[in-house]
């Protein structure tokens, strides 16, 4: 016991100070929200939607992006012969509206989300139970939920936690597309929750569908079941807009409600 107290001295602080410090550095390999440079656009191209697996991107008198249903992957940045399509490092997406997610090519806003009313402010700023319920995930979304719980984010300090029975909750987090199998548990999940409460879908799968959009055994998310206050998008998105997510939903994030966007 001796050598594991002395092990943990020697170590130091280990969790991160965000948000009272700087956020972490993303790595090279991260991507973060998608942006257009309108000026690269060749007009009357479709390469960039054509290749989007997902059906993400469309095209009318200008590109539009639903990061909802944006896998992050890197078809429509390969297939853009002008290069007009990056990816930025912005971690900060997590919206409190479905259309907030919808991007078009010149805008220069995207609406953060914003923190809950006074009353569920009041009942749920200080201390935040959460059931987490996989509606048929790969796993990947879940995983990074669980990082969160890690020592070097320690979830737990802002006074957020996993609990393993629904009637302990004050909300869910739902990650995967909501196969039909899950349809019905989460609905009895969800019920069990007493009022008032939270829902908070993680992943491009738990917001449109994911990879398995349109298909015949998936809902195409969570909001087809269920009620849903707080979209954080991402094929998984990374711990950090998890809990940006989570911290401006609750009010510990104030410093404005808008992330910049390339044109």
């Amino acid at each position: 016991m001796l050598k594991v107290v002395l092990a943990r001295l020697q170590q130091g602080h280990r969790t991160m100070k965000y948000p009272d410090g700087p956020a972490p550095p993303m790595p090279d390999r991260f991507r973060g929200r998608p942006a257009i440079d309108a000026a690269k656009c060749p007009e009357g191209c479709r390469a960039c939607a054509d290749a989007c697996p997902t059906g993400a991107i469309t095209l009318a008198d200008k590109v539009r992006i639903d990061l909802g249903k944006c896998l992050f992957c890197t078809d429509c940045v390969n297939a853009c012969p002008e290069q007009a399509i990056s990816y930025t490092t912005d971690y900060r997406l997590a919206v409190c509206q479905r259309n907030d997610l919808v991007i078009d090519q010149g805008e220069q806003v995207l609406e953060l989300a914003t923190a809950l009313d006074t009353k569920l402010k009041k009942l749920f700023g200080r201390s935040l139970k959460l059931r987490q319920v996989s509606a048929g995930g790969c796993n990947a979304c879940e995983s990074d939920v669980n990082v969160l719980n890690t020592v070097g984010w320690d979830l737990g300090r802002f006074g957020i936690q996993f609990v393993a029975s629904p009637r302990h909750a004050d909300g869910l987090l739902i990650t995967g597309p909501v196969t039909r199998n899950m349809e019905l548990a989460l609905k009895k999940t969800y019920d069990a929750v007493p009022e008032p409460k939270i829902v908070i879908a993680v992943g491009g799968c738990a917001i449109a569908g994911g990879p398995y959009i349109d298909h015949e055994q998936v809902n195409n998310g969570a909001d087809a079941v269920v009620p849903v206050d707080l979209y954080i998008p991402g094929c998984p998105p990374h711990p950090l807009t998890i809990l940006d997510g989570l911290l401006r939903l609750l009010g510990r994030i104030e410093d404005g409600t808008r992330s910049m966007s390339a044109t």
